[in-house]
């Protein structure tokens, strides 16, 4: 069986370019708009003038990757090897996609848990292995007897993505539970686990992947450097995996990408000694706090934000458009740019509901709630 896929322009790239057509705020795309900071950008510029600017080994800068595993085993009480369970990737897109690579074969099948983010669908088709798209439940939790009930024996592995990405939900206890007691019934089952908003949570810390020893031999858990230290533009981030995997998924990094930019290794590596990780969920949720309050007086309803710097509304007291619609006319007639949500189910879900980022300017937040206002 051959499975083939449309390439389309990404529903962030078309928002974007309608946002940069019409002059409008741009809460569509999740780049952050404000200042890196200056500790970040200072180290940078020491390190780009000393003589680190060839190859590093392909798995990454030495320092960093202990690093990294002095920091999972702060944030999750874990302990990893850093020589041979870390990868250090050219951002987590990169990462995912040398995964579903390495560790996925033909005629396989992947679960996808709907809405999800639009990278992962193509590696798996390119794999020519099949993409099973399980839509979540309408509050975005995970709908398990769905999830069940299209996992067989030819599934090799299950993405999940926590904190999720568009909705701001966390998973539960009892979420991971029903993963354990899958991957109790189906040996050959693995876990890909998104987490790149992992550091992004607010009321609750997520669950990590790194917290479940049932879960270790069998998960690779993908995180961001863009994410948690708003420098998207910069392409970096990391994989977790056990060496069994991790050695599979080297084969295919070696070649995509080799070894990731020097200097941003070093300039990481040296910055992760001077940010409080814990910091970076109060910088965050101060913005949440704003842009929910500014929403209030809208006919917007707010649904829960946990993680992620993403606000998802309903807009159904307000149109009945579908949502490709309703962001249309939101960018040309009220001047923000917003993500629909349809993109992002196979079945193209008609939910009612649209996402926000607020990793923005007070500012742009203000200006933008003003103007959604006069819906």
């Amino acid at each position: 069986m051959t499975h083939s896929f449309q390439q389309t322009a990404s529903i962030f790239s078309v928002m974007t370019q309608m946002a940069n057509q019409y002059g409008a705020i741009n809460l569509a795309q999740g780049f952050p708009n404000f200042e890196v900071d200056p500790v970040l950008k200072n180290i940078t510029s020491d390190w780009a003038q000393k003589e680190i600017h060839q190859y590093l080994p392909m798995a990454g800068y030495a320092p960093l990757l202990e690093k990294l595993a002095q920091l999972t085993q702060t944030s999750y009480g874990r302990k990893i090897n850093p020589a041979t369970d870390i990868l250090i990737t050219a951002g987590a897109t990169q990462g995912i996609f040398t995964a579903i690579q390495a560790l996925v074969q033909k005629d396989q099948q992947v679960i996808v848990l709907d809405p999800s983010y639009d990278c992962y669908p193509t590696p798996i088709l390119l794999r020519n292995a099949e993409p099973v798209r399980v839509n979540l439940n309408d509050d975005f939790t995970p709908d398990w007897k769905a999830i069940a009930a299209a996992t067989n024996s030819k599934t090799r592995m299950i993405i999940i993505n926590n904190p999720h990405n568009p909705s701001g939900r966390i998973w539960s206890e009892d979420d991971f539970l029903e993963l354990e007691k899958l991957l109790e019934l189906y040996p050959n089952l693995i876990v890909l686990s998104d987490e790149v908003y992992e550091y992004i949570t607010f009321e609750k810390p997520h669950i990590s992947v790194h917290q479940r020893p049932k879960l270790y031999p069998r998960c690779v858990s993908v995180s961001s450097f863009g994410k948690s230290f708003h420098i998207t533009g910069w392409k970096i981030g990391y994989l977790i995996a056990p060496e069994p995997l991790m050695n599979e998924i080297k084969k295919v990094h070696q070649f995509l990408v080799f070894s990731v930019n020097s200097l941003a290794q070093y300039a990481i590596n040296d910055y992760l000694n001077q940010v409080k990780m814990a910091d970076l969920g109060k910088f965050y949720q101060q913005k949440r706090d704003l842009f929910r309050e500014l929403l209030q007086p809208t006919n917007f309803e707010l649904l829960p934000c946990e993680g992620s710097y993403f606000q998802t509304v309903s807009y159904k007291k307000i149109s009945e458009e579908n949502d490709l619609e309703f962001t249309r006319r939101l960018v040309q007639d009220y001047g923000v740019a917003a993500i629909p949500l349809s993109p992002f189910y196979a079945d193209n879900k008609q939910t009612g509901c649209i996402r926000f980022c607020f990793a923005k300017e007070e500012n742009t937040l203000t200006e933008a709630a003003e103007r959604l206002r006069k819906l």
